[in-house]
């Protein structure tokens, strides 16, 4: 796209709804037996979205992949997180992905790409890409953020610096003294100054998004096969247990959408299908569990 070319809330709304068919059919392609079931939704107070759920696949056992563009007044926290004190209208689209794998050697994937523009002239992008092992791998991990830091840098070199540390913050569970997983990337409010930088802005957004199909593939390619057992399984389910409390609890877009009358739907699709608590758990000494918990752990 031209650097100079002013980039509308409609190109940004377009590209996003071609994201999802993209991911969606890459998706297919490398789970091979799981296939989306679309449920289109509108908003009361303005605007819809289509949300796309896989379940039961060869590798895939719940996933969702929700675009939205919804619009309205803006909420009274909005406005106080902008310092505005007149009543204002909202307009904010993206794509939002949570993928809940069956083989526990297999990581928990988010990703979402947003773009949140105002009545009153402000506009900004927002997003990331962070990744959840029930058994974090070092080689794996290593490849997670080379690959993100590779997507970053042809952008500006200070986005992996200035983005991977804010994903650590952000994605921590802090009743668990725990990070969710290894991190990746995580940015928001990146406002425009200029018709140019908004068009910067929105290629850096773009990359992030298509970066997604490459990454995930990549997982479901080589460890779909490993082997695993009940213990493995017991230590996913509650892994799960932890993104559940991450999700409900901390997670700033779950409470936007609840604040802004979202789909509940759509809201809670990033719930996996299943989840244990085990009061209070301690894993062996040593052990892979115990290990990969001293990692997550800040």
């Amino acid at each position: 796209m031209i650097a100079d070319q002013s980039i509308t809330k409609e190109d940004i709304t377009t590209f996003f709804a071609e994201l999802q068919d993209r991911i969606c059919q890459a998706l297919e392609e490398a789970d091979g037996a799981g296939v989306f079931r679309e449920d289109t939704w509108e908003r009361p107070g303005g605007g819809g979205g289509r949300s796309r759920t896989i379940t039961n696949g060869a590798v895939i056992e719940k996933g969702g992949v929700g675009y939205s563009v919804v619009h309205g007044e803006a909420t009274e926290s909005t406005l106080r997180a902008l310092n505005l004190s007149e009543p204002a209208e909202f307009y904010a689209t993206g794509v939002s992905i949570v993928i809940h794998p069956q083989n526990p050697m297999v990581p928990i994937i988010h990703m979402n790409v947003r773009y949140f523009e105002m009545s009153t002239g402000h506009n900004w992008f927002g997003g990331g890409i962070d990744l959840t092992p029930h058994y974090v791998v070092e080689k794996d991990a290593r490849w997670f953020h080379q690959y993100l830091k590779t997507v970053c840098d042809r952008h500006d070199p200070t986005h992996y610096p200035t983005f991977k540390p804010w994903a650590d913050e952000y994605f921590f569970i802090p009743h668990r003294q725990e990070t969710r997983g290894i991190g990746g990337i995580f940015f928001d409010y990146l406002k425009p100054t200029s018709n140019a930088h908004k068009a910067h802005l929105f290629a850096f957004v773009q990359d992030v998004g298509n970066a997604f199909a490459p990454i995930y593939t990549y997982y479901m390619h080589n460890n779909r096969d490993l082997p695993f057992g009940e213990r493995e399984k017991n230590w996913q389910l509650l892994r799960r247990g932890r993104y559940v409390e991450f999700n409900l609890v901390w997670d700033r877009g779950t409470k936007f959408g609840l604040e802004t009358n979202g789909r509940t739907e759509s809201i809670l699709m990033s719930m996996p299908p299943q989840a244990n608590w085990t009061y209070d758990y301690h894993p062996e000494t040593n052990s892979p569990e115990a290990q990969t918990l001293n990692l997550l752990r800040k």
